[in-house]
């Protein structure tokens, strides 16, 4: 199994950096994508970004697109999000998902493993 723990989350202004953290632990020595999705107050978890267990392929919500940034450094099994230029619609609980194997997916059912969260917070 893979555990994972996000850290980083805050309050920032709008237009402001954010670098999240996700530290997984357990079986590490084995291949696994890692996803970063979102919710919100009253809404569905929604997809962020994910890379691939090399790291030389990413996949981001086009919401996020230019603005987001996934790495992995496998060494330290830990997965990054910088979030550059928040904007307050990006407020939510963001969780980092884990899937055995080599290659990213975008849809939550298919990540077995996931992180507790941490509150993001845009302020406007």
């Amino acid at each position: 199994q893979l555990q994972l723990v996000e850290s980083g989350g805050g309050l920032v202004q709008a237009g402001g950096s954010l670098r999240l953290s996700c530290a997984a632990s357990g079986r590490t020595s084995s291949r696994y994508a890692v996803g970063w999705f979102r919710q919100a107050p009253g809404k569905e978890r929604e997809f962020v970004a994910t890379i691939t267990w090399s790291g030389d392929s990413t996949f981001y919500a086009n919401s996020v697109k230019g603005r987001f940034t996934i790495s992995r450094d496998n060494a330290k099994n830990t997965v990054a999000l910088q979030m550059n230029s928040l904007k307050p619609e990006d407020t939510a609980v963001y969780y980092c998902a884990g899937k055995l194997g080599s290659t990213w997916y975008s849809q939550p059912v298919s990540y077995d493993y996931w992180g507790q969260g941490t509150q993001v917070t845009g302020s406007s």
